[in-house]
């Protein structure tokens, strides 16, 4: 297997990449909806086997679809994320990631460069409507909302649920952890204009549903192929629900705000069945990265996986990941291939009969055979950054860790490993067993695959560090 895997490896270095698939001109062009949560943790569905949060819709779309077993995130926390998401780049490429201020806040200057193509642009070249719904994250400055960035339309809130916080607040974590509305002024956002400040965050993930909804039947309606890009604000704390999942969950008030994100799906599901587009229709869902661990009860769990949130450790950017398409993805499959949130650009754009830019450096491959049930996924290898720097890299089932670093909120020491960790992680997926003395032909292979793809990383604005001057 190692043999055949420095081969693999050999290959990826001596070859040019491989030219995009030729779209068939008969492309069934589905519809597209992306349901992306906010710090869900591996192990925080009960398909995924959590025994005490109840996702009765999540697990129906696993039973009637895929769920994947080793899928991946851009980054390990919101902003370079869900710009890997949009753009089917890494964030390094972008400027979209940064070591000193890992996200974009309400004073940041930057946003997602206008240079970047999103897949909401590709798509609407292609003839489909675009809504977005919930938190973007990605610039909350009017050149950067969602609708300069391909959507028709937007409604949500521009960044995290934690920003904004007033200093009439209470001091320290118990503004988050018994958080009032108040606290937060958030803005709630239709298009580019204010409808509410601070937003009341009891009714968000319920007015998110009910936007979405509207969207789906409109575009039914009108027999236009649309894209929805719904982007809950939770699990991220501070927590909050809506009244009727006010402690319906065995796992407290966590488990409550996850149980309403599934019967939001549920909401979704149900609107496209009624509506008879199902088999017209592939919604995929999944979370931006791992569980927000330093938060005890109020962050969730990365299950057997190692850490989360902010850590290039398996549990901040391994992400539960569901596909359902009735008729087409297959139902009740378990995927144990590699997949990643950038694969999700040029796989819909081919499905929709297009070509993925080729003007650019694409890190986004063509999952159509292992979503179609036709084949493998492309997909064999997995870049880990944490900021701008290089942290690890996994290559076939091996993923060899040059740095490691604890997430933030705890022991932050940085160490850096010559000889690099090595894991297996189909035999380890906790990452506990360091195999580096048994295998140093891997670390020479996945070393060389390190600097391939970091003479691949042109300099580019960082977008992240600059401020808003103050008055």
């Amino acid at each position: 297997m190692i043999s055949s895997l420095m081969l693999a490896a050999l290959s990826l270095m001596v070859s040019p990449p491989a030219a995009p698939a030729v779209a068939d001109p008969e492309a069934p062009r589905p519809n597209l909806v992306v349901i992306f949560t906010d710090d869900l943790g591996y192990g925080d569905l009960s398909c995924y086997g959590h025994p005490t949060i109840a996702t009765p819709h999540l697990d129906r779309m696993a039973a009637e679809g895929q769920r994947w077993t080793q899928f991946y995130v851009g980054a390990s926390v919101c902003t370079p994320s869900r710009t890997a998401l949009m753009t089917g780049r890494l964030p390094i490429r972008s400027g979209m990631c940064s070591s000193q201020r890992r996200v974009l806040f309400p004073d940041s200057a930057g946003g997602l460069p206008a240079s970047e193509i999103t897949l909401a642009e590709a798509l609407k070249d292609l003839g489909y409507a675009t809504g977005m719904v919930g938190k973007w994250h990605l610039g909350h400055l009017p050149e950067y909302l969602p609708t300069n960035h391909g959507f028709d339309s937007y409604f949500g809130i521009p960044y995290s649920n934690d920003m904004d916080r007033l200093a009439s607040s209470p001091e320290g974590r118990v503004a988050i952890t018994e958080p009032e509305i108040e606290y937060f002024n958030v803005p709630l956002l239709q298009d580019t204009e204010i409808l509410e400040r601070p937003a009341d965050q009891r009714t968000l993930t319920r007015r998110y549903t009910e936007q979405s909804v509207r969207f789906i039947r409109a575009q039914a309606e009108g027999n236009q192929p649309f894209f929805l890009y719904l982007a809950h604000t939770m699990p991220h704390v501070p927590l909050f629900r809506s009244e009727e999942f006010v402690d319906v969950s065995r796992r407290g008030l966590y488990g409550d705000v996850v149980e309403e994100i599934d019967w939001s799906v549920g909401q979704i599901l149900d609107t496209i069945r009624v509506l008879g587009i199902a088999e017209e229709t592939l919604v995929v869902f999944t979370s931006d990265n791992g569980p927000w661990l330093t938060y005890d009860q109020q962050g969730g769990s990365a299950g057997l996986l190692r850490n989360g949130k902010g850590s290039t450790w398996e549990g901040g950017m391994r992400e539960p990941f569901l596909a359902w398409w009735p008729g087409t993805v297959p139902a009740g499959q378990v995927v144990p291939d590699l997949g990643a949130t950038m694969d999700l650009l040029p796989t819909a754009v081919l499905l929709a009969g297009g070509e993925p830019p080729s003007d650019r450096v694409l890190d986004g491959v063509d999952l159509r055979p292992a979503l179609l049930g036709t084949g493998p996924s492309p997909r064999d290898s997995m870049f880990y950054y944490r900021g701008t720097e290089l942290y690890a890299v996994r290559l076939g089932p091996f993923k060899a860790h040059f740095i490691t670093q604890e997430p933030y909120g705890r022991d932050t020491n940085r160490i850096e490993h010559d000889p690099p960790l090595l894991f297996h992680l189909e035999h380890d997926p906790s990452e506990r067993f360091d195999i580096s003395a048994d295998h140093p032909e891997v670390l020479a292979a996945i070393q060389s695959l390190a600097d391939e793809h970091r003479g691949s990383v042109e300099p580019v604005p960082n977008q992240l560090e600059p401020r808003i001057a103050a008055d």
